[in-house]
């Protein structure tokens, strides 16, 4: 298994993945277009076979605040690190552009304490992130948690 930047042919299988999730109301569905223009945002999990097993998206909102969304791993491939290794890939990512803090919503937040997150007040953000909160299954009741944690860069790591 290796994380790797995503391509465009890795687009139908991320779709299929984010869809699984979002159909359980733990995220917001993509559409294969809203993916093909922003396929620059995203690491892959791929196995030795080929097949895309997770994915994370990293979405820079401003020069110095982004957002770490689409976090999704197949199930039968859960608990095996690759849903940490999606996100410490995106954090390599957005130190290499300089950004200097990353927030997440989530419904798991202990699993993003594990990796140096803290919660937040929602509020504490910028009004400007909210803008997909509408396309939410849960909208307009919020049911994540917002947590931030500032950027590595390569000298912190």
């Amino acid at each position: 298994m290796r994380i790797r930047p995503a391509k465009v042919a890795d687009v139908p299988a991320v779709h299929a993945l984010i869809k699984v999730h979002a159909e359980r109301g733990k995220m917001i569905l993509r559409t294969l277009d809203e993916l093909y223009a922003n396929i620059r945002e995203f690491q892959v999990a791929e196995s030795s076979q080929g097949e895309i097993v997770g994915c994370a998206a990293a979405h820079v909102f401003w020069n110095d605040l982004a957002e770490l969304k689409c976090l999704a791993v197949r199930d039968d491939w859960q608990g095996r690190g690759i849903g940490r290794a999606l996100c410490a890939a995106c954090l390599q990512d957005l130190a290499r552009l300089g950004v200097r803090q990353v927030f997440t919503l989530t419904s798991v937040p202990e699993f993003f304490e594990k990796l140096g997150y803290r919660r937040v007040d929602k509020n504490s953000l910028p009004r400007f992130i909210w803008g997909e909160c509408i396309r939410c299954p849960t909208f307009p009741i919020c049911n994540e948690e917002a947590l931030v944690r500032d950027v590595p860069t390569a000298s912190t790591g």
